[in-house]
């Protein structure tokens, strides 16, 4: 039975509490607590091992916390798998592209639509299935790919998959997205493309971000946490964080105390 947490404010759509993940003897995540504003813009920053996925996969369902609870929309959902979290509007990215390759651009975002929202239909084509595909056309214009609708996704470039991706998650009409190296192998245009797509998600849209190109994400961050062998080392807005030296340690190589 879900409950819900009685310190967590009703502005609040994501809290972690005491959240820790041990693979034997490896502390991935030692005892994280995280509030998520409604419509906030978190940037999670870190070197690779700083446990950054690792929360993802934690928020996302896809690991459960060895100790510690996970609050969607005040609903304890520490133990709920991670194919029912789209119900609670949670959609998400991955370091690596996990999309249908053999399948065309519209195609993948039907599919993503679906998934979310139920098989419910009957064999042959409804007007609902017409309503989703009209949306994923939407979706792909939206991303720059309206000219890829009917291109197979293998056949696009790495910055068109990247943009394909953010689109699944956006197509669904999110209240919490989560982006994971959403930049990773754009070239310098591509970046400024993604940056002023995700500038221009709706103001009630939770984003949660991970990123290695800081500049890209304190460019889009209202709030940055920072993360270094599994606890959270840092945490203000983007200005504060450029001027932390202890940010400045961790990504120059230096030791935190």
């Amino acid at each position: 039975m879900n409950t819900i947490a009685p310190d967590i404010e009703s502005t609040t759509l994501l809290s972690l509490r005491s959240v820790s993940v041990a693979f034997g003897g490896l502390v991935a995540l030692g005892g994280i607590d995280l509030d998520v504003a409604q419509g906030e813009r978190l940037a999670v920053l870190g070197p690779n091992g700083a446990g950054k996925t690792t929360l993802f996969n934690v928020v996302a369902g896809d690991i459960k916390p060895t100790e510690g609870s996970v609050y969607i929309k005040g609903v304890d959902c520490t133990l709920m798998p991670s194919r029912r979290r789209p119900a609670l509007g949670v959609a998400r990215t991955y370091q690596r592209t996990r999309l249908f390759g053999g399948l065309t651009v519209e195609d993948n975002l039907y599919l993503a639509l679906v998934g979310t929202r139920g098989r419910h239909r009957s064999l042959r084509r409804t007007s609902l299935d017409e309503q989703w595909r009209l949306q994923a056309r939407e979706a792909a214009k939206s991303v720059w790919l309206g000219d890829h609708i009917q291109s197979y996704v293998g056949d696009l470039s790495h910055g068109q998959q990247r943009q394909l991706e953010v689109a699944m998650a956006m197509v669904t009409n999110p209240d919490l997205m989560m982006l994971d190296e959403p930049a990773s192998g754009l070239s310098r245009g591509e970046r400024a493309r993604l940056v002023e797509l995700l500038e221009s998600l709706a103001s009630d849209v939770t984003l949660l971000l991970i990123e290695h190109d800081m500049d890209v994400a304190l460019r889009l961050a209202s709030r940055v946490v920072v993360m270094a062998d599994g606890v959270t080392i840092a945490a203000g807005t983007p200005d504060e964080i450029r001027s932390s030296k202890i940010v400045r340690d961790v990504y120059l190589g230096g030791t935190v105390e």
